[in-house]
């Protein structure tokens, strides 16, 4: 049978990933189990080693990832693409959803004793993801990457802050957010919001390359057609005289 695997996606150096599996019938901290995954196995693939370690459905399960930290990654959505084609780090979790299990305990849930431990006996487990994490000096227990989180985290406020000083309502900006199409537009709204912590930056695209509105979940920062609205830490932002960007209809006729 011919190899249907997606070619396009590449492997990203070392060829293997050690990572953590989790599953939802246990939850995200019980029974953490260690693996080692080949970063050159598809994503179908690594869903059917995965239903033999956690007794999920390849068919139905998602796959989802935690970064070392324990904060949602991506998910693992292609399952043509190579596992190395993700931002997959040694010592991250693979945490496996079954619709099919997520249904069961939903249904069952008002006629089952749920079984919680106390914070003193879970520290006691050693097949949770905590005791991993301090094991293995990694996440919040490893004072570098602690150290270097911190680097981060101050050099992006000083990095919000320049912007900030010079930011109002009006300007003109370009929002360059990673991994995602420079945008041109002006800003209309500058201060805290109620959905994120810090001080936002409200813009109207130029075209509708946005989020919203200028509203989040039914607050309204500022008004705008449907898709030309959009929020960005001011980090993400130029604050320049830019020209404003316009439809090339030519080029987008079939």
């Amino acid at each position: 049978m011919a190899d249907t695997a997606d070619t396009s996606f590449q492997v990203i150096t070392p060829d293997f990933v050690n990572v953590i599996v989790t599953n939802s019938k246990e939850g995200n901290n019980a029974n953490c189990i260690p693996k080692r995954y080949p970063k050159g196995i598809t994503i179908a693939d690594l869903k059917g080693k995965l239903e033999l370690l956690t007794g999920g459905n390849a068919a139905t399960m998602s796959i989802v990832v935690y970064t070392k930290e324990d904060t949602l990654l991506c998910t693992l959505d292609n399952d043509s693409a190579l596992l190395g084609s993700y931002p997959i780090e040694d010592g991250m979790r693979l945490h496996v959803i079954d619709k099919f299990v997520l249904r069961n305990e939903f249904e069952e849930a008002s006629n089952a004793e749920r079984f919680q431990l106390s914070e003193e006996e879970y520290a006691k487990r050693t097949d949770t993801l905590k005791h991993y994490l301090e094991q293995n000096r990694l996440g919040k227990y490893s004072e570098e990457e602690m150290r270097k989180r911190e680097e981060e985290r101050l050099k992006e406020e000083a990095a919000d802050e320049a912007v900030l000083s010079v930011a109002k309502v009006g300007n003109r900006c370009e929002v360059k957010v990673p991994q995602t199409p420079t945008r041109r537009g002006t800003v209309m709204f500058i201060g805290p919001v109620d959905f994120k912590p810090g001080t936002w930056i409200g813009v109207k695209y130029d075209e509708p390359k946005g989020k919203n509105d200028g509203s989040v979940n039914g607050k309204r920062y500022f008004e705008y057609p449907p898709k030309y609205g959009g929020f960005v830490r001011p980090m993400h932002i130029t604050i320049r005289d830019f020209p404003e960007e316009t439809f090339d209809f030519e080029e987008d006729e079939m």
